[in-house]
């Protein structure tokens, strides 16, 4: 049977997501936290505080999987949980000064390595990947598996 690309993109998105979780490995472990502590750590940090539900919503998960996740990040000391003072039924979640540092720390970390990467593609075909990078999530995200 002859491959209609979907078997090439397969591979390809395989390896790229091999790589990257190389990355994200090596980069969580020097930092001291679990790929997924780092995961919760960007995206409070890059929101500053938000509900539980609505973190829990970001990874697929439901709101009491999500807060027994988060023991382990407030016993580090790594994110502060408060009631909503509007909504008592809601938790705001949002990073301590530790947790501030620890983000600060992965995003620099992160944007050297992709700047890195970046450079490294000929200039006259960055728009090309973006933009391709861009169809493919789209179409990802329209075509959720299982």
């Amino acid at each position: 049977m002859a491959d209609s690309g979907s078997q090439t993109l397969r591979e390809l998105t395989r390896a790229l997501v091999r790589n990257l979780n190389i990355l994200e490995i090596r980069d969580a472990s020097c930092c001291g936290v679990t790929v997924a502590q780092c995961h919760v750590i960007v995206e409070i940090g890059r929101k500053g505080r938000m509900s539980l539900v609505v973190l829990a919503g970001l990874f697929g998960l439901d709101k009491s999987t999500t807060s027994r996740k988060m023991n382990s990040h407030v016993e580090a000391d790594l994110i502060s949980r408060d009631l909503d003072i509007q909504n008592r039924g809601y938790v705001i979640i949002q990073l301590t000064e530790k947790g501030k540092a620890l983000f600060n720390h992965i995003e620099g970390s992160r944007e050297d390595y992709f700047k890195k990467i970046f450079g490294s593609i000929p200039q006259s075909k960055r728009t090309q990947v973006l933009e391709s990078t861009t169809l493919l999530m789209d179409a990802v995200r329209s075509n959720k598996c299982c």
